[in-house]
């Protein structure tokens, strides 16, 4: 196993990994990982020399054993593993493992931890040879453009990105024979999801609003305190164990298309769903509640570290782990994952929870705040114990016959034990002892002086040392021998403790989604794995909790019935929530979850894609626009036919026309597609021009959609209710009205518009209207008539000024 570190001032090791014959080599195709562990989570990219693609990752949660990173291991095959030099525990440990394989052994290359900067990757962005980059693209406009092909926010993948391009650099990766000024070719920056897993980008999400975070209302965790808000993890997170919590998020952020894996989940949720297995439910959540972080326990056990508050964990966590297996022995063991348990967890968890049971005597370790040992155990230890329970009456009578030999000053005396010192004579310090010389008692070696009390060593003391000996000590090196041959005998037996853990939390999410899937009446989706999407009377699993009252509405979606919708309606209609609902569901199909629907196909879609805004898309300080381009482009360059995009307002971030053409130009690339390749598209816009004026091909794919209102007096009415057709009207008026918009501001509005429709010239609202300017002429006019020269009071000088100020204005 070679493993090299390339300084950042010398080259690269070029050698070859494997054993090819010289005359294979030229034909032989490379893998370039380059992998960054930090904190619990992943961040990946790799090259392949076959096809010059760049592949990347998004940054994803990971276990302190690296399974993850292992599975893509396992799935790359890599030559190279490029990794930091300043590793975490994990990365270290498995890179190890790594280095233990007798074959398929990568070559380990290790770079200083400034090459996997951010900052660093951009600027070798910058002068990357990417052949697919447009040739009037310019150096300032390359990174904006590049935005829409690689995640930036995924921080770890982009800091792996760095260290890969430098590699490939350093190597010459494919262009070995070529002039220094050629670069890599890249062709393609892809998405890499492991086989089976669904990709959901950030933005998805937090569109979805699958996970969302705030502050803690407490105001002792508010500076660092933060809990699930509002969300379907927050929802469907119903979990009794910390580590099922764990579990259940992994689910949520590595959805499967493993028909196999969600078939297992569904029949586990659909037996605790029904009504029946409510008392089963209960007895086995409060049996989850008690189990701990196995891991923990036993890597403390190893290093001698044991607390009393372990040992309790341990015993519960075992004595609830036998208590499972004995529930789950008695449901049907068809379900896969109650025969698992049933197998896995044997009878060495008994033997461990008898032998804890039987040698631990938690009372008591609770009172002297350390390991004790129950009676009957060791006969040696309990002979000792029985002498130091006994201690107190003996070193009374000791006493007494020390008080007959002191001085007839000392009014009293008692004889202690002190762990370590022994035995010793405790008198009260008389008032005449100040100094050290006064403490001297004849007979008597003094020791020292502690709360106003003397302890000397007498030589009835010290008979009783030689007699005795240190008893509490011996008792504590005599538990501490019992407690390390109990943790031999659990370690050797912990095996199965890890299988406790890993089942329990499965069983435990698994429970969590059937406890929710029954109480808020969800159904068990048919998973297909055709590329389809037949959903009835769906429903938004978060609105409808917040909501008195919704309205559910069905889908449609495959080849035969069309894959692309178009949704038009006013706003507050229910498109949005349309979108997501959809998404949701899908989502929640796609990690064993029932869903909120009567009746639900779900076909095994490979990504979900959103064009819709975000709070942290626009917190990166991009123009919508930009995003909308961004997000757009990503779902064009990546969808496959088994794809699900929902797109919400594309184009609405810049000119009426120009957004309007571009979100037709997509559209229809999309519709050219044949039907197998054609992802299952949900468009909502305001832009009916897009239907009105044909821009988009006649095709069987598409479809029209729009959501009812009703018109009653002025009032607009939303119904919420999906139909086929197209909305006619924005309906910009009432719904400005609905926001509370003064009626004046709103007249103007119609007015206005009523005039551009027509094309008529719209006059400035700062002069009065025709109907204004003719009372102000006719009030002038009878003024006029009724003037009288001759009356002195009359001053013309002031109505001839309002007679030319309305003359202008006219």
């Amino acid at each position: 196993m070679a493993q090299s570190s390339e300084d950042p001032e010398g080259g690269g090791m070029g050698a070859r990994p494997g054993n090819l014959p010289e005359d294979e080599e030229e034909e032989s195709y490379e893998v370039y990982l380059s992998v960054l562990v930090h904190h619990g989570q992943v961040g990946l990219s790799f090259y392949d020399s076959k096809d010059y693609n760049l592949h990347y990752m998004m940054d994803t949660v990971d276990d302190h054993n690296l399974q993850l990173l292992d599975r893509v291991v396992q799935e790359v095959s890599p030559s190279v593993l490029i990794t930091s030099a300043k590793q975490e525990h994990s990365m270290a440990k498995f890179i190890k493992a790594i280095e233990r394989k007798s074959y398929n052994k990568p070559e380990i290359v290790l770079y200083p931890n400034v090459d996997f900067g951010v900052q660093v990757t951009k600027q070798r962005l910058l002068s990357a040879h990417l052949p697919f980059l447009p040739s009037s693209i310019t150096e300032t406009e390359r990174i904006p453009y590049l935005s829409s092909c690689l995640p930036f926010d995924c921080t770890l993948m982009m800091r792996s990105l760095g260290a890969l391009l430098k590699c490939l650099d350093r190597r010459r990766v494919g262009v070995e024979l070529e002039d220094s000024s050629v670069g890599v070719p890249i062709f393609h920056f892809l998405p890499y999801t492991l086989k089976d897993v669904v990709f959901v980008d950030r933005d998805t999400y937090s569109v979805l609003q699958v996970f969302k975070l705030e502050l803690h209302p407490s105001v002792y965790k508010l500076q660092s305190g933060e809990k699930e808000g509002l969300s379907l993890y927050g929802i469907l997170n119903r979990c009794r164990s910390k580590f099922g919590s764990r579990l259940l998020r992994q689910w949520f952020l590595r959805p499967s298309r493993d028909l196999s894996v969600l078939s297992r989940r569904q029949e586990v949720v659909r037996f605790f769903s029904s009504p029946r297995s409510a008392d089963t439910l209960s007895t086995l959540q409060g049996c989850l509640r008690n189990i701990r972080s196995i891991p923990t326990l036993l890597y403390r056990m190893s290093l001698s570290h044991t607390k009393v508050s372990d040992w309790q964990s341990l015993y519960k966590t075992v004595y609830s782990a036998v208590c499972i297996r004995d529930t789950v022995r008695s449901l049907p063991q068809s379900v896969q994952l109650f025969r698992e348990i049933s197998e896995s967890f044997t009878e060495d968890l008994y033997c461990i929870a008898s032998l804890i049971s039987k040698v631990v005597d938690f009372e008591g370790s609770l009172a002297e705040n350390r390991f004790t040992v129950k009676p009957n155990v060791d006969p040696e230890i309990d002979e000792k114990k029985r002498r130091m329970m006994g201690l107190s009456d003996f070193l009374t009578q000791v006493a007494r016959k020390e008080l007959e030999n002191l001085d007839s000053r000392i009014p009293s005396c008692s004889v202690i034990y002190i762990p370590l010192i022994g035995f010793l004579l405790s008198v009260p310090r008389l008032p005449s002892m100040i100094e050290k010389e006064d403490f001297q008692i004849e007979g008597l070696d003094f020791m020292f002086l502690s709360e106003e009390r003397l302890h000397y060593r007498s030589e009835r003391t010290k008979e009783l040392d030689r007699m005795l000996g240190d008893l509490h000590c011996d008792i504590r090196d005599m538990e501490t021998a019992v407690m390390t041959q109990l943790q031999a005998t659990v370690l050797q037996r912990s095996s199965c403790l890890y299988q406790v853990l890993q089942l329990s939390a499965e069983l435990d999410c698994l429970m969590a989604l059937a406890q929710v899937s029954q109480e808020n009446g969800y159904c068990s989706p048919l998973l297909s794995p055709h590329s389809c999407l037949n959903l009835k009377q769906a429903r938004h699993p978060l609105l409808e909790l917040c909501s008195a009252v919704f309205v559910p509405n069905p889908l449609s979606s495959s080849e035969r019935e069309g894959k692309v919708k178009v949704l038009t309606g006013p706003n507050s209609s229910g498109k949005s929530i349309y979108l997501k609902q959809v998404g949701l569901i899908v989502f929640m199909a796609l990690i064993g979850s029932d869903v909120p629907a009567k009746e639900a196909e779900v076909g095994l879609v490979d990504c979900i894609f959103t064009r819709m805004q975000s709070r942290e898309s626009v917190s990166v300080g991009m123009s919508t626009f930009m995003i909308d381009l961004n997000q757009m482009a990503y779902a064009l360059n990546n969808s496959t036919g088994s794809s699900l995009v929902l797109i919400d307002e594309f184009g609405k971030g810049t000119n009426t026309v120009d957004g309007l053409s571009l979100l037709a130009s997509c559209v229809n690339f999309w519709l050219q597609k044949p039907p197998t390749q054609c992802p299952h598209i949900l468009l909502a816009t305001n832009f009916h021009s897009l239907v009105q004026l044909g821009l988009l091909a006649p095709s069987p794919q598409l479809s029209l959609l729009t959501l009812e209102t009703a018109i009653d007096g002025e009032d607009l009415v939303f119904l919420y209710q999906l139909k086929e057709g197209i909305c006619q009207s924005s309906y910009a008026a009432n719904i400005a009205t609905l926001a509370g918009l003064p009626h004046a501001v709103v007249q103007r509005g119609v007015e206005v518009s009523e005039l551009y429709r027509a094309g008529k010239p719209i006059k400035r609202i700062d002069r009065p209207s025709t109907a204004e300017q003719t009372k102000r002429c006719l009030s002038l006019v009878e003024r006029f008539l009724s003037l009288d020269l001759e009356e002195p009071s009359v001053n013309v000088q002031s109505y001839m000024e309002e007679l030319q100020a309305t003359g202008e204005l006219l």
